[in-house]
């Protein structure tokens, strides 16, 4: 069945595009959530007329899509990630490691637009990766992955209460801990 959007569908299309979708999608999914109507002569002269206005609003998408481009481009990832001796990551760096970070960072795009080489990073050391943007831009984003600094592999004791070192404690004190032992 032909449509004409009547609104941006994600992995459709944007508003005022003609698509031919499946009769059961435009019925139970399209048309119900009033996101496209079907093409005929009214739909068409209707969206011809809001022609311009839908260009208009395709440019600010362009417009925005540069500027974060821009952004994006300026932009060094660090990562700092748990690695062997080796510098072998004891995980790896995906897209969606690299989606978290932009987003806590304020950065709203997509996981499925962030392009990784080889699927994942499995190594320290410096890297770019690949942001779909709007269209045919694209950025090129530096990541930098760093090992984690690790604390020293001897374990340190822990902290021992006056009762397990053998200490003599007051008799106060013994008191006070009993009773709140005895509470709980």
């Amino acid at each position: 069945m032909k449509v004409i959007l009547n609104d941006d569908v994600k992995h459709l299309g944007e508003m005022g595009d003609v698509k031919n979708v499946a009769n059961g999608y435009a019925r139970n999914y399209l048309f119900p959530r009033m996101l496209a109507v079907p093409y005929n002569v009214e739909t068409v002269a209707y969206f011809e007329g809001k022609k311009a206005e839908i260009e208009a609003r395709k440019e600010q998408k362009r417009a925005d899509s540069k500027s974060l481009k821009e952004k994006l481009e300026g932009l060094t990832v660090e990562l700092v990630m748990p690695a062997g001796t080796n510098g072998k990551l004891y995980g790896a760096v995906t897209s969606h490691t690299l989606f978290d970070y932009l987003t806590k960072n304020g950065y709203d795009i997509e996981r499925k637009r962030i392009e990784v080489p080889g699927l994942t990073i499995k190594n320290v050391g410096n890297y770019t990766f690949k942001v779909h943007l709007y269209e045919a831009a694209l950025a090129e984003v530096k990541l930098v992955v760093k090992p984690q600094e690790t604390a020293s592999t001897e374990k340190k004791p822990a902290a021992k209460s006056p009762k397990q070192n053998n200490e003599k404690v007051p008799a106060e004190t013994e008191e006070k801990a009993d009773s709140t032992e005895a509470k709980n």
